[in-house]
């Protein structure tokens, strides 16, 4: 865990903060509402599924600053981003920092011990098909999973790009289904919350028709529409598609980076020509 401090240059105090509660939410009020019945279970176990870029991260921020939350496990609330993991020993290692735990050389029976001593406490992994996808890491990580949902009063949200619960783990009934896309209404609110609402309606909904509603796309378009209008970005598009909302650094703030991670995870890469195959799909009108 050592190089993790010493990577971030983060004390024990700092990396436990929190994130900070999105402001700018919109269109998830049902699959909100599930998630909050799903805690009315004493130790719930979920997992929110969807494709890259359509508002995994920003659904569970939103969550765990919910008064119902908050008030259940107050200071025991944990959120680790995984995007930087890539074995079981690392993201133990991470969670033992959120935890203030002493530096070793593997820290899962620590982490473990801590939950299973601790009071009801809510751990949610952010981004965990990064050390999950690869084969060679896979089952070590269901299995700490698995122990990690031992615990009787430890809640588990995990997010996930994709479609596919990682195994080991009785996850609680009724699964989420995966995000969508946000409705008409909703996307319109958000792209306005970010670009104000000077703009002509009709090219607001030109621009969110390119976005096909994604939350990052919305978000990335929304703020060049602030600073250059929806007349001079709708035929910056044309010439220069994905690659205008493509000057950040990670995949939060990067469209390409997002679609070519997920191009290039062990899902499609392991099934023969599924690239090629995506390729010709993506020619289709």
């Amino acid at each position: 865990i050592s190089h993790i401090h010493a990577h971030t240059g983060l004390s024990s105090n700092s990396i436990s903060m929190l994130p900070a509660e999105p402001k700018i939410f919109h269109g998830r009020d049902l699959e909100f509402a599930d998630i909050l019945k799903l805690f009315n279970q004493d130790t719930p176990r979920m997992a929110i599924l969807g494709a890259g870029g359509i508002g995994k991260t920003s659904l569970a921020r939103a969550i765990l600053h919910h008064e119902q939350i908050t008030t259940k496990y107050q200071g025991n609330r944990f959120f680790i981003a995984c995007d930087t993991m890539s074995t079981k020993v690392e993201l133990a290692g991470l969670i033992g920092a959120h935890l203030e735990i002493k530096p070793g050389k593997d820290l899962t029976q620590a982490v473990l011990w801590h939950f299973s001593n601790a009071p009801p406490s809510l751990l949610i992994l952010d981004n965990l098909e990064t050390p999950w996808e690869p084969v060679e890491s896979r089952n070590n990580i269901e299995e700490f999973l698995s122990l990690l949902t031992d615990i009787t009063g430890l809640a588990l949200v995990v997010t996930m790009q994709g479609a596919e619960r990682p195994a080991k783990v009785r996850w609680t009934c009724p699964f989420l289904l995966p995000l969508q896309p946000l409705p008409q209404e909703a996307a319109r609110k958000m792209f306005l919350d970010i670009a104000d609402d000077r703009h002509s309606m009709e090219e607001v909904d030109q621009v969110l028709h390119l976005t096909a509603n994604m939350p990052l796309a919305i978000s990335l378009l929304a703020h060049l529409v602030d600073m250059e209008g929806c007349t001079k970005i709708l035929p910056r598009w044309e010439t220069e598609k994905t690659s205008l909302i493509s000057d950040g650094y990670d995949k939060r703030s990067n469209l390409e980076l997002s679609i070519s991670l997920s191009l290039s995870s062990p899902q499609i890469t392991s099934i023969p020509y599924s690239q090629e195959l995506l390729a010709l799909l993506s020619i289709l009108p």
